[in-house]
């Protein structure tokens, strides 16, 4: 998974880089393109091909939550250096409480996300370990993704029809750069 570090005489010189593989290629995991390129998970989300990546500003957070806790099952993924967990299930509608925007209901998915953290929202829709994926990935404000929602998958694998409309519409809404 982890893709080996290159050492560049910049960051331009590894922006310029990894902007050209994710321009041919945009499949990969992410977190290791931009290790490998010592550049912010962000950063390398922002040099995906505008086709399969657009912003929305941390502003648009409560209503994209909403949104997506209209979706239905869903998977949500929390990727750090140490782990990569996910989780299936309906997004629970969230309230602000004690510092946190928290989730609680009867899913699975449960938690408290530091919102004021969020600095951007990205909609990605690319491929993935050669299959089509579809999610919306919230970036905090040291360039790191704090979790990302993805679109469920029909027992075919292929993804959800109805929520790729629904994550199409919400990016139409909320995105700054269409």
């Amino acid at each position: 998974m982890t893709e080996t570090q290159t050492v560049f005489a910049s960051k331009e010189e590894a922006l310029a880089a990894l902007a050209a593989r994710l321009e041919t290629n945009p499949d990969g995991v992410i977190e290791a393109l931009a290790e490998a390129h010592g550049v912010s998970v962000v950063e390398a989300m922002q040099l995906l091909p505008r086709a399969n990546c657009t912003f929305a500003p941390a502003s648009a957070f409560d209503n994209i939550m909403n949104d997506l806790a209209e979706w239905g099952d869903v998977t949500v993924v929390v990727h750090t250096k140490n782990l990569v967990l996910e989780c299936r299930g309906p997004l629970p509608k969230g309230e602000y409480g004690r510092g946190f925007f928290n989730l609680h209901g009867k899913s699975p998915i449960g938690g408290h996300i530091k919102a004021s953290r969020c600095a951007c929202i990205a909609f990605v829709r690319r491929p993935f370990m050669g299959k089509e994926s579809c999610g919306v990935q919230f970036f905090d404000i040291d360039g790191e993704a704090m979790f990302k929602v993805f679109v469920g998958r029909l027992a075919d694998y292929s993804l959800n029809p109805e929520q790729v409309e629904k994550f199409e519409a919400l990016k139409a809404r909320v995105s700054q750069n269409g």
